[in-house]
């Protein structure tokens, strides 16, 4: 069966878009650290980031760094900080939260519950600024 981030590549599962090319795709995270909390994932579905093609690996950063941008201009920040974890989902993917402090980066800390109007907003901002 096809993970979830698959459904959602496939438009069976909806999502905020943020951007996306023939290889990859981002995406709001629904469960925020903070506005602006972007998944970039690959369109093909691997489970663990580091079986990736050295060449799919790369090419996933220098995107996922079109999209930190994309962040840094809705949301200014300190940095967009970075982090791979991939327990939860069995697709590999990438976390891009925009952060004043390391601890805004600690998956422990609150989620925000935001409303689909807020999502829409968030993933508009973007949209605007990926270049």
């Amino acid at each position: 069966m096809a993970s979830i981030f698959s459904r959602i590549v496939a438009g069976e599962i909806p999502c905020y878009k943020v951007a996306e090319n023939d290889k990859f795709f981002a995406f709001l995270d629904i469960n925020p650290l903070v506005k602006g909390h972007t998944l970039v994932i690959p369109k093909q579905e691997v489970d663990y980031i580091f079986d990736l093609s050295d060449e799919d690996l790369a090419q996933m950063q220098v995107f996922a760094k079109k999209v930190a941008s994309a962040i840094k201009a809705a949301f200014p920040c300190l940095k967009v900080g970075q982090a791979v974890i991939g327990l939860e989902v069995p697709h590999a993917h990438i976390h891009l939260i925009p952060i004043q402090k390391e601890s805004d980066m600690l998956f422990s800390n609150p989620k925000l519950k935001l409303t689909p109007e807020e999502f829409k907003e968030i993933a508009e901002k973007l949209q605007s600024n990926f270049r």
